[in-house]
């Protein structure tokens, strides 16, 4: 269990982090989220041990994070932090011996991996040489390689095709089966609603949002209807409660204010008698993310 315990980080008079606590158990991909410059870096680099909190505490299976313990912990970072000049044998050898592993581990489990991902005829190749996209397999790789039982991603699909993101997806949900922590952080809300149970949104280095996210969807009042048929914006944008109707190629997507503007919907739109779908639906997490975050910053 990793525990972040009313964490605060001060950069001389600046609160990069300021009161921030989550849980993290075996097994479980907890979403971290924020726009840029949020703290989620300054997080990272605490949970690793890299930084000192300037208040407030950090455990992994109730022990101080320190050299002991950063063995079992992997990281793939935002940034290309590949050594391009160096092969990917060779970039294995260095990162696996940082985390204490013998060559012949390395070379057994880079093999394995490179095989999973599709790219073992790669192993002798120079990262320079790789397309981005291979550049981040190999980045995925090397977080992976000393199979760490915590595992923090920072935008870990980027560069991918939609295929990659499929061998990266399947393999996160093995490592968490396996019992790994995974701390999940990208832009792409409908990438963490793949995983994530759990999340929590900072902004300025502070939660606005935190909680399961079956739980955040029902809280949030705004709901979303797709409808399809023959009815038009126009007659929707009457009804009171509707806020905002989007027209999308095969239907419509109503955003009403709560779930009890539905039945007032239903009643316009059984007045048509070819309306094919009629589906009322949570919001994406997109939407709550930025409803929340545009709260925040009104504040």
């Amino acid at each position: 269990m990793l525990k972040v315990k009313h964490v605060t980080k001060y950069y001389g008079d600046f609160c990069a982090v300021n009161d921030l606590s989550f849980e993290v158990a075996s097994g479980e991909i907890f979403g971290l989220l924020g726009v840029n410059g949020a703290g989620k870096t300054t997080t990272f680099r605490m949970i690793m041990g890299l930084l000192e909190p300037t208040k407030g505490e950090i455990t992994l299976n109730g022990k101080p994070i320190d050299y002991s313990v950063t063995d079992t912990i992997g990281f793939l970072t935002e940034e290309r932090s590949l050594l391009t000049k160096l092969t990917v044998k060779e970039q294995a050898l260095f990162y696996g011996a940082l985390k204490s592993m013998t060559e012949d581990q390395i070379l057994k489990r880079l093999d394995e991996l490179l095989e999973r991902f599709e790219i073992l005829d790669y192993k002798d190749k120079k990262i320079k040489e790789l397309s981005k996209g291979n550049q981040q397999k190999v980045q995925f790789i090397m977080a992976i390689l000393n199979d760490p039982k915590l595992l923090i991603l920072d935008e870990p699909f980027s560069g991918l095709d939609p295929f990659n993101v499929e061998l990266f997806k399947k393999e996160i949900i093995d490592m968490s089966k396996r019992g790994s922590m995974i701390i999940f952080s990208s832009h792409r809300m409908e990438h963490v609603e793949l995983f994530c149970k759990k999340i929590v949104i900072i902004l300025r280095g502070t939660p606005v949002l935190e909680g399961y996210l079956s739980d955040i969807k029902r809280d949030y009042r705004k709901k979303n209807i797709l409808i399809k048929g023959d009815i038009t914006k126009k007659e929707l944008m009457k009804i009171k409660g509707v806020y905002d109707v989007i027209e999308k190629p095969e239907e419509l997507e109503v955003k009403i204010d709560s779930l009890e503007v539905a039945s007032n919907v239903f009643k316009e739109v059984s007045k048509h008698k070819n309306i094919t779908k009629f589906s009322v639906e949570e919001p994406s997490l997109n939407e709550i993310f930025v409803a929340k975050v545009g709260e925040a910053y009104e504040k």
